[in-house]
């Protein structure tokens, strides 16, 4: 075993046609179709005529192969392969051909029809689901293939990618055939591949398994890799030993909390035996102190008692600690323009409040996956701001300075990240809310390309461009809950197919570590104080030092798009969110700064005529923009822009709302109007005096950087992120 750069393991073992090395980190098990249809008597299998001796033989040791990568923490995903219960996703030819042989005699139930174990291979049906010996965890990806292989018409490629895996573990059945047709699939994509020769069998071991295993390692590894269970149990034991140490049986006395709220530290903490109620109680009491440091952090905070309720239901429906969901215990908070069932929902304008019966679609999935609701944080009225300076609910500082401003609009999310009040913070992003205020307060701030996350359950501030947001303590945080709330939701008129075109993955050689970045040119960046261009230039240092080429890229279509959002007729789309004469009616209620802009855009008088214009501009430099993202030599990877231009202090703000709101927007406001993915992350820190140039002010402040990605690229964004982070955080 050797380490990596970022301390994660580099593990190898023996295998066909040479050894198999695989970073532990960056591995998945991939165990394919381990189904009651297949492996059970009366099922699929067996009504083929196939024997199940052969396939069950592969059960135990594919549940020896399961437990060890899961006691190493080794990703996991497993496949099913079945059908839509009516059939419109299986090919005429796999419904019938073998049926329709001459002379057959075995084949006497097709697909569909009904069996002992149910309808066979209909996905819901008894048959369908996975053996009990091998039941996946919570986490644990379970993928729905219609056909042989696990790649076709499903989101694998996808949900690995998100993963940042490069290299696979496989075992399953068959062999010769969902088996060996996935490992060349994903051979295809780019994928390291290791069948497991004793975890796999087919319906004919005697005739097929060895020539099947065969071919996939034949000629240097055409294929993949091969290699025998126990090599892999000799080098996975003693890492899973060691974790055992630690994640053993729960002590007799709970530890304590110890402050750290990274879900992969509270992910730890619980195995290990951690109460959530400890971690409420010590939580409580920062967050009741915090409010006397910021007191217009929260529009509404959940009682001490009722998140210990919640608390001590969580630890009695979970009480197997192997068997955790991936949030379980992990508290969080929500922008106060997203949905809470039975709570106001103000959007920081008590005359817009109302009550939903229904809570929003990205809340209820991150309550199902166990964690626990902390509160409402305040925001920029109407989610219209970068500043934070715009609330009637009072003004949040910057966790860093109380003179200097949160950010907005998603300001009390922010802070509550930055606070160390909550692991995570639900927020919203239409001109850069889910990143300016993260950049302000030392966190990381996620803006995945719209549509990926449902937005249904939300104020909308400009509809066609919002989308959900999350804060988070680091990149793998904020990776974590993007995948446990991304999924289609055929209700929300923007939602994104589950299935696109996805680029391969480059797993070993130079490809693997090396690619390209872009900046603005340099006129774009004068707009910047001299300390945020100082270690603007810094963090350009360091992604060419962890493999980055800078590549040149014409800028002007993230500046023209950026222009549009506010300079053109999209900002008329805030106005008819609102009812007819809305206006009007509030304004005497609304605060002052969101009545002048609201004021100038009805005084445009913007025409449709105006509106079509822009909207074909918005089509053409959306497509400008696609070109630069494309995987041509004269594409890019990302653009690294910085999250801000400066950072101001609440009086400089309060002086000239309106133009220093929109000088913080310079290289955010681009991402919505052109659909691209974005992800804010801390890129070091420096003085007060520096940036006022008065020797006399104290304190520091964080400086941030994004990478922005073109549309759907959000695997590759988080993942060079994830990088830059770990260089910053190795250094310190």
């Amino acid at each position: 075993m050797t380490l990596l750069k970022d301390g994660s393991p580099m593990l190898s073992m023996d295998a066909k046609p040479y050894a198999f090395a695989f970073p532990l980190k960056h591995t998945a098990l991939l165990v394919i179709d381990m189904q009651r249809d297949f492996l059970l008597s009366k099922g699929f299998g067996e009504i083929q005529g196939g024997n199940l001796k052969d396939v069950q033989a592969s059960i135990a040791p594919t549940k020896k192969l399961l437990e060890a990568c899961r006691s190493v923490g080794m990703t996991v995903f497993h496949t099913r392969e079945g059908h839509v219960p009516d059939l419109s996703d299986c090919p005429s030819s796999k419904l019938v051909r073998q049926a329709a042989a001459p002379n057959n005699t075995q084949h006497k139930l097709t697909i569909g029809e009904r069996g002992e174990l149910g309808r066979l291979l209909v996905r819901g049906e008894y048959g369908h689901d996975i053996v009990d010996e091998l039941k996946p965890l919570p986490g644990e990806v379970v993928i729905d293939k219609p056909g042989k292989g696990s790649f076709w018409n499903t989101t694998i490629l996808h949900k690995l990618k998100a993963r940042a895996i490069t290299h696979l573990i496989v075992s399953g059945v068959t062999t010769e055939c969902c088996f060996a047709t996935s490992i060349r699939e994903a051979n295809d994509r780019g994928f390291e591949c290791c069948g497991i020769e004793e975890a796999t069998s087919g319906y004919n071991d005697a005739n097929f398994k060895c020539a099947s295993l065969d071919m996939i390692h034949w000629s240097q590894g055409l294929f993949g890799f091969i290699a025998s269970l126990q090599p892999l149990l000799d080098i996975l034991t003693p890492l899973g030993n060691s974790r055992c140490l630690i994640q053993s049986t729960p002590p007799q006395t709970p530890p304590d909390f110890d402050g750290d709220l990274s879900i992969t530290n509270l992910q730890k903490a619980y195995k290990n035996g951690l109460s959530p109620v400890t971690l409420v109680e010590s939580l409580y009491n920062r967050i009741e102190a915090y409010q006397k440091v910021d007191p217009a952090v929260w529009i509404h905070l959940e009682s001490r008692e009722n998140i210990l309720e919640a608390a001590k239901a969580l630890t009695t429906k979970y009480s197997d600690r192997t068997a955790l969901p991936p949030l379980f215990g992990v508290p969080f908070s929500v922008k106060d323009s997203i949905d809470v069932a039975g709570l106001p929902t103000t959007t920081a304008c008590p005359p817009m409040a109302h009550i939903p019966s229904v809570s929003a679609v990205v809340y209820d999935k991150v309550l199902a996956e166990g964690a626990l609701f902390i509160g409402k944080t305040n925001l920029d009225q109407l989610a219209t701001g970068l500043t934070g300076c715009r609330s009637p609910y009072g003004t949040p500082h910057s966790v860093f300075h109380k003179d200097y401003i949160s950010g907005g609009s998603s300001s009390g999310n922010a802070v509550s990240v930055g606070a160390n009040l909550v692991s995570f913070s639900l927020a919203t992003d239409t001109a850069g809310s889910g990143r300016v205020p993260a950049g302000f307060n030392g966190v990381v701030g996620y803006k995945p390309t719209r549509g990926l996350i449902s937005f249904r359950g939300v104020t909308p501030a400009c509809l066609s461009l919002d989308c959900i947001a999350i804060t988070a303590k680091n990149v793998s945080d904020a990776r974590t809950v993007w995948q446990l709330t991304e999924g289609y939701d055929e209700e929300d008129s923007y939602a994104k197919s589950q299935i696109a075109f996805e680029r391969h993955v480059n797993s070993i050689g130079p490809q693997a570590t090396s690619f390209k970045f872009s900046i603005p040119p340099s006129e774009a960046l004068d707009i910047c104080s001299h300390v945020h261009r100082r270690l603007f230039n810094e963090a350009v240092k360091r992604l060419q030092s962890i493999g980055g080429k800078l590549t040149p890229v014409d800028w002007s279509p993230f500046k023209k798009g950026g222009e549009l959002l506010y300079d053109g007729t999209f900002v008329s789309e805030r106005l008819a969110s609102l009812p007819d004469n809305w206006l009007e009616k509030n304004r005497r209620v609304l605060h002052p700064v969101i009545v002048e802009l609201m004021d100038k855009v009805v005084a445009r008088q913007s025409t449709a005529v105006q509106a079509y214009r822009d909207l074909q501009a918005k089509a053409l430099y959306t497509r400008q923009a696609e070109k630069v993202f494309a995987p041509v030599d004269a594409g890019t990877d990302i653009i690294l822009v910085p999250t801000a231009p400066t950072h101001w202090t609440i009086e400089e703000v309060l002086a000239d709302p309106i133009r220093k709101n929109s000088i913080l927007g310079e290289f955010t406001h681009c991402g919505n109007v052109l659909d691209l993915c974005g992800v804010a992350v801390p890129a070091g820190s420096y003085s007060c005096a520096e940036l006022s140039g008065n020797k006399k002010d104290e304190g520091t402040l964080p400086f941030s950087v994004t990478f922005l990605g073109g549309s759907r690229m959000d695997s590759t964004t988080l993942e060079i992120a994830r990088r830059f982070e770990d260089s910053i955080t190795s250094r310190t």
